[in-house]
């Protein structure tokens, strides 16, 4: 069975301001990761972390999907 991976910034234009988990199929010559398989995706980071507790996976990333506030600035989460 073939794995359905996608890039990094596909993952980031469908999943627009969320938190994702994946596993590292690929990566840059920096260690960067390029290529993943979705694990989980949510707009609350503590479910991305329970997420991460049961995997079995090894090789994972946790990332945001939205932009990084500019330096200077500061950001609060607040589940709704």
């Amino acid at each position: 069975m073939m794995r359905k991976t996608k890039t990094v910034e596909e993952i980031k234009r469908k999943f627009k301001n969320q938190w994702v988990l994946a596993e590292v199929v690929e990566e840059d010559e920096f260690g960067q990761p390029t290529e993943v398989e979705l694990i989980a995706h949510s707009k609350s980071r503590d479910e991305i972390y329970g997420a991460l507790k049961e995997t079995k996976r090894k090789y994972t990333c946790q990332f945001y999907t939205g932009e990084i506030p500019k330096k200077g600035y500061a950001v609060a989460f607040d589940e709704i």
